[in-house]
């Protein structure tokens, strides 16, 4: 993904930041910073372009981190006006990000001030996580502030920032050991008005579970209390690892319950043996037998061979389904064997089964041949 993304942060981005530096105050040089920004550039991907950016913009900006970030400021295009869709364009501020997290530690208020208008930009979610390592009574205390803030960009990033295993940026251990003051922040949030900050709300408690599976079940409980649709999306979509690695208890908590062992499983694989980068196709078939509705939650699971004799499962989603007594659902899925980045495939037998409610059924498998 950043080999693509970084085109996005090239020689334009570095020309329109010394552009608008040096028109809004002529002593900036925008020569020196432009040079220092463009070398080695191109053979930087995306992150470390953002943190090369921002070596020099600190290199050229005033030297009191006040002025610096005033000046960075006034150079602020308008808020973003939507939640979603707005491209990669906003990419243009990773640099600032960075500036920010690299040299603004010890000036708490001024750096926080930045990242409040920088994240209604971009977002601060990256660039915020130092400060919560290293101011965090003050970081903690002011986010409780932004999760009532009119900009759901704002309150976004009191969920997103404290993300434990925020993807792309190194994991917050402190609250991985203890994720309570998280939580207490996800409180505030988890009947916000915007789908975006809700959504960000049930990663983070995706994330908590990950290293407190207990603490997520209690608190999913608790708030699927007279929740409404939208907060048991929300918690829906926060158990959705345990769901995948079918955890009993969420998924009798969201209505998959044991019934499993009631239905009629059937399924088949074919064909039995496919050529390297080929295609298989997975088909299961699941019957209701009793003399009440059923909620049924059906997900493939695929045994992969590891260059070694072990093999790893992989959980693929496969749909949900009400089924009235005596009724059933077909269910099919075509599974690619062409290498990808994230998964290459071995020779040999590989186990498929099909998880109904999280019980698994053994619908056979296929032999992958060597290329």
């Amino acid at each position: 993904m950043a080999d693509a993304l970084k085109h996005h942060l090239g020689p334009a981005v570095v020309d329109k930041i010394a552009n608008e530096l040096s028109s809004l105050d002529a002593s900036f040089p925008s020569a020196a910073f432009s040079k220092q920004a463009l070398k080695g550039l191109e053979e930087l991907e995306l992150m470390p372009r953002g943190r090369h950016i921002a070596q020099a913009l600190q290199a050229s900006l005033p030297g009191d981190f006040r002025r610096a970030s005033k000046l960075l400021l006034e150079s602020f295009g308008p808020p973003l006006e939507r939640t979603e869709n707005n491209g990669m364009a906003v990419f243009f501020y990773l640099p600032h990000a960075f500036w920010v997290q690299d040299f603004g530690l010890e000036h708490f208020d001024e750096a926080m001030a930045f990242q409040y208008q920088l994240t209604q930009r971009f977002t601060a979610e990256f660039s915020i996580r130092p400060f919560l390592e290293q101011h965090p009574e003050a970081t903690l205390k002011l986010l409780r502030t932004w999760a009532s803030d009119a900009s759901p960009h704002v309150r976004r990033v009191v969920s997103e920032g404290t993300r434990p295993r925020l993807p792309w940026a190194p994991r917050l251990r402190g609250f991985q050991a203890d994720p309570r003051p998280v939580l207490e922040l996800l409180e505030l949030l988890k009947d916000d008005p915007e789908l975006y900050v809700r959504r960000s709300v049930a990663n983070n408690l995706n994330d908590i579970g990950k290293d407190h599976p207990e603490l997520l079940l209690e608190t999913a409980a608790r708030w699927l209390k007279k929740a409404g649709e939208e907060r048991r999306w929300l918690v829906n979509h926060g158990l959705r690892s345990m769901v995948k690695s079918g955890e009993s208890r969420a998924l009798t908590m969201l209505g998959f319950g044991a019934d499993a062992l009631c239905l009629d499983v059937a399924g088949e694989v074919s064909p039995s043996a496919v050529a390297a980068s080929g295609e298989v196709k997975l088909l299961c078939e699941v019957r209701n037998p009793g003399e009440e509705s059923l909620l049924v939650l059906i997900d493939w699971r695929v045994f992969f061979r590891k260059a070694g004799l072990a093999a790893s499962a992989k959980v693929f989603k496969g749909g949900r389904f009400e089924l009235a007594p005596g009724a059933s659902c077909a269910l099919e899925k075509k599974l690619s064997l062409r290498d990808l980045s994230t998964r290459r495939h071995h020779p040999g037998w590989h186990e498929v089964e099909v998880l109904v409610n999280g019980q698994p059924y053994s619908i056979g498998g296929f032999d992958l041949e060597g290329a």
